[in-house]
């Protein structure tokens, strides 16, 4: 793991800069596909393609990264039509998006149908034989999955509430010559 942080660091962060114009968010995801692969199964296997690895790993964090910039953009935007006497302190907002993202990403999972049933019940708030006549699915096939969309909201939801420890992590004097 030593050999492939002092041989790639450096690179990877600037392929990192590279994609994101931005040399804070990129030494903060480098250090996070390190840390994931310091906790994933390859962390003691031998290594052919570092790089190749590497980057799939940053790949998925960048998409993670860009989908909370969106969500966070939209979360804004919505306050920026908001009272004044409403907006949320800045540790409220961190929560806030925070929760928006993982909600985000828990629907992302589900399948269309289901996610699509699921929003038309919790956003629209159509009754089960109404998501049955818009969407042509039959009532125990919209109830199924609603139920597989509300499994996955209370998986979410204990992930939130009982998040895995992470290590800290810190830069090794070898990263201060990027």
């Amino acid at each position: 793991m030593e050999t492939i942080y002092a041989s790639h660091h450096c690179w990877l962060k600037g392929w990192l800069h590279r994609k994101l114009n931005n040399a804070s968010d990129a030494a903060d995801l480098m250090q996070d596909t390190f840390l994931r692969l310091m906790q994933s199964r390859y962390r003691n296997t031998p290594q052919p393609q570092p790089r190749a690895l590497l980057t799939h790993i940053a790949k998925g964090l960048l998409i993670d990264h860009w989908r909370r910039k969106d969500v966070e953009q939209a979360y804004l935007e919505a306050l920026a039509h908001a009272p004044a006497q409403h907006e949320p302190s800045p540790e409220e907002r961190y929560l806030v998006i925070e929760a928006l993202v993982r909600i985000d990403a828990m629907l992302s999972s589900l399948q269309e149908k289901t996610r699509t049933a699921f929003l038309l019940a919790q956003i629209h708030g159509l009754t089960l034989e109404q998501i049955s006549q818009k969407t042509g699915m039959p009532v125990i096939t919209v109830r199924r999955h609603l139920h597989k969309a509300l499994v996955a909201c209370m998986s979410a939801r204990l992930a939130f509430d009982d998040p895995p420890d992470k290590a800290d992590v810190h830069d090794c004097a070898v990263a201060n010559r990027c």
